[in-house]
């Protein structure tokens, strides 16, 4: 694999924002590192079978890709309604999420992306970190079109997230749909 920052060849590579530059980026350019991260990530998980390491996967790759996330990751679904915070990047996530309560909730109830410019208008917002102004919300499919998971991102800059994200967020999820969980080995 080839290294698109430093043009040199690598096994494997993790993209890194400069989290010093101006944290908003144009459609162009988001459009670009999205296409940078699925390429990397579908060259990284190929032939890997396993939901949990597909998704630390895509969970760090998103966050050091992107200056304007702060926290990213997934909720699992464990029950026919509840979440369980895990695999992620960041602070510390809330434990577990009722299908009734947040952004987290509602995208998995409604199977669909949620985009939250503003998280203090979001009726039910669950405040898990304060410093969180806005919030994307992307539905985990597995192929026959049940919930697995929900793909949550915030950030500390109000208005982050667009239409761009959410497609582009969508595209990589697919990423997930044909991996299963694979048992632990808890015997030596």
């Amino acid at each position: 694999m080839r290294n698109p920052i430093h043009g040199t060849e690598m096994a494997e590579y993790t993209l890194v924002a400069d989290k010093t530059d101006p944290a908003r980026m144009d459609a162009g350019e988001k459009r670009e590192r999205y296409r940078l991260v699925a390429e990397q990530a579908a060259a990284v998980l190929e032939g890997e079978p396993d939901l949990l390491a597909a998704m630390a996967t895509v969970a760090c790759l998103l966050h050091n890709a992107f200056p304007y996330y702060y926290w990213t990751g997934f909720y699992r679904r464990v029950a026919a309604e509840e979440l369980l915070v895990g695999p992620y990047q960041g602070t510390l996530g809330c434990l577990r999420i009722h299908f009734s309560r947040g952004v987290c909730g509602r995208a998995a109830r409604e199977r669909r992306t949620i985009v939250v410019p503003d998280v203090q208008t979001f009726p039910g917002h669950i405040a898990c970190d304060s410093a969180s102004a806005s919030e994307i919300v992307v539905p985990v499919l597995d192929e026959a079109g049940g919930l697995i998971a929900v793909l949550d991102v915030d950030s500390t800059i109000s208005g982050a997230f667009d239409e761009v994200d959410g497609e582009e967020l969508e595209a990589i999820v697919e990423l997930l749909r044909p991996r299963r969980l694979l048992p632990m080995a808890l015997q030596g």
